[in-house]
């Protein structure tokens, strides 16, 4: 199976953002005829405030990003994951990926669990839960025969989801993400590795990167979108810029290397 990773450069225009999101993805299915997309999390309205992300947040489905990702997985017979967007839901908003078929159906929904409220080294102060309520539940897809699992960034330092997705069966993770500068540099490419390793699972890992502002406050995404074998190699990777990059994800490899190493087979905690 053949994937594509987008990094995006999202700001706090979601006009912008969705157009940009339609050309970066027939650029990038254009260039790779890829089988399945990914795209980095909140690419329809990253920084402003939290008005602004009300104001963008949609009903899922119906909404216009969502019906735009819809709309171009039918044009080009592709899988696209929809990295995620803000889900309105009554009064309550959620950080929500969707996995979208080659018929424009949607066959799956994850709802962020681990919500980013923290203050970085730099002294900068993050607080998702302003703007977002958790999820509960954990999320898999069967997409020809092989079994994804759901994650959105800050889910990344929760080992316990990924031994939940692990036990589910699944063989591929997306952990989207909009992973700061500061936390990035030192952390994003560790995390990635280790809920690899840990699973023995490929994982599909689509960053923002570049500058935008929050509430009057300059900051930055650390990019370096990555795609991680079951080994723990990164096998491709975004530069700094907007763009994507693209893998041929081996299955057979997949299988190799958990008869090799049988650590899935040796867990012995009940957790």
């Amino acid at each position: 199976m053949k994937v594509c990773l987008l990094q995006m450069n999202s700001r706090d225009d979601k006009n912008a953002n969705l157009a940009a999101t339609k050309s970066l993805l027939n650029k990038a299915i254009t260039a790779t005829n890829a089988d399945l997309v990914s795209l980095p999390e909140v690419f329809t309205y990253l920084g402003g405030c939290v008005a602004g992300a009300r104001q963008a947040a949609e009903q899922i489905p119906g909404g216009e990003a969502c019906e735009m990702l819809r709309s171009m997985a039918r044009e080009h017979g592709v899988y696209i994951h929809g990295g995620s967007m803000a889900e309105r839901q009554g009064d309550r908003l959620f950080n929500t990926t969707i996995m979208i078929d080659p018929a424009g159906e949607i066959i799956a929904r994850y709802r962020k669990i681990h919500m980013f409220d923290v203050i970085t080294p730099d002294g900068k102060v993050f607080k998702e839960s302003a703007t977002y309520d958790n999820g509960k539940d954990i999320v898999t897809v069967d997409i020809k025969g092989i079994r994804f699992g759901l994650t959105i960034c800050y889910d990344l330092r929760f080992s316990e989801l990924y031994t939940a997705l692990s036990k589910a069966g699944v063989q591929v993770l997306f952990a989207p993400a909009a992973f700061t500068l500061m936390t990035g540099k030192d952390h994003w490419e560790v995390l990635c590795r280790a809920r690899a390793i840990e699973t023995q699972c490929y994982v599909l890992a689509a960053n923002q990167t570049g500058a935008y502002v929050e509430d009057g406050i300059p900051r930055d995404s650390f990019g370096n979108s990555m795609i991680v074998d079951p080994w723990g190699t990164v096998i491709a990777r975004c530069q700094n810029q907007v763009g994507f990059c693209t893998a041929t994800l081996d299955f057979e490899y997949q299988q190799s290397v958990r008869q090799n190493l049988p650590a899935l087979q040796n867990r012995v905690l009940a957790v």
